[in-house]
This record gives C-alpha cells, sequence and structure tokens, in this order.
C-alpha cells in the first residue's frame, strides 16, 4: 500500500502523510519505501512525530526532506505537554522550524475512550489547544512569531503547492 501510495503521488503531485510509531522509528521507514519509489520527501508529513523526544531521530527526518507532524498536542496520555512543546522549542532553536507542522489530531467523535471519560482522559485534547496553549508556550521558550508563522502558514502552504 505504501508503495501505491508512493506511485500515485509521483504520478499527481498528491502531498503524503504517513502515520508513524515513534517508538519503532517507522517513519524512517516509510521514507525508505517512498524515497524507492520516487517520491519528493519535502511533499510527505511523517505523522505523529510529536510523540517523540528523540532529537536525533527527528531531526534525521527532517534533513531527509520530511516535514516532522507534531500532530499530537492534547494527548497528554501519550507524552506530557511540556515534554512535546520542550520538543518543538528544541527543534526552533537548531532552525528546524521550516521543518514543522503543528495540529492536535483532535476529532468530532473517537472510540478510544467512553464518551464520557474523553474530558477526564484527555481534557486538553480539543480544536483550541493549540492556540490558547501551545502557541504561549512555545513564545514562553523563546519560539519567535516568524518561526510560529513558518510552522502554521508557510510550511503547510508549501506542503500542498
Amino acid at each position: 500500500v505504501m508503495r501505491a501510495v508512493g506511485q500515485t503521488s509521483v504520478q499527481t503531485g498528491a502531498p503524503i502523510t504517513v502515520h508513524t510509531n515513534v517508538h519503532n522509528q517507522s517513519g524512517l521507514v516509510a521514507q525508505q519505501v517512498l524515497r524507492e519509489e520516487g517520491v519528493d520527501l519535502t511533499k510527505v508529513v511523517i505523522g505523529h512525530s510529536g510523540d517523540s523526544t528523540d532529537l536525533d531521530y527527528l531531526t534525521e527526518l527532517a534533513d531527509a526532506g520530511s516535514l516532522l507532524g507534531m500532530d499530537r498536542f492534547g494527548l497528554d496520555v501519550l507524552l506530557p505537554f511540556e515534554d512535546r512543546v520542550e520538543t518543538v522549542a528544541e527543534l526552533c532553536r537548531r532552525g528546524y522550524a521550516e521543518k514543522v507542522v503543528l495540529a492536535h489530531d483532535a476529532s468530532c467523535a473517537i472510540d478510544w475512550f467512553p464518551a464520557d471519560a474523553k474530558r477526564q482522559v484527555v481534557p486538553r485534547w480539543n480544536y483550541r489547544h493549540i492556540s490558547e496553549d501551545v502557541l504561549p508556550a512555545l513564545q514562553e521558550r523563546g519560539v519567535t512569531d516568524a518561526d510560529i508563522e513558518l510552522m502554521l502558514v508557510t510550511n503547510p502552504r508549501r506542503y500542498f503547492e
């Protein structure tokens, strides 16, 4: 399936977002397969990269050309908020803001938790979390407005162009 996705992207120019597992560094495998199919890795978001604090892994993905999907803000049960924010801030300090996209992966309905437990288990997993919590926390850590513009506007635009 990954090879078919890669071939389709090459034929159509459509960008790709892959779901990955940081614990087995499957983003590297996805890049390898897509590269073998001739995909332009600058048109690939390595999804769920935000579940990792492993800067060596993350910079290896970015150095190969892909965007890092720091896309699970609010899922503190998978990685605490402070770790997620600090990882993005450190990537920005290292000059990788042009390789990062921010998202929350929130949804209107999900079957991970009983409906009445979602607010208790993941209270910040909502559509306001980035603007209300993440951006101020990044700014407190020295992330510039220019870097935030890159991560929220410029990088996604470049991905879809």
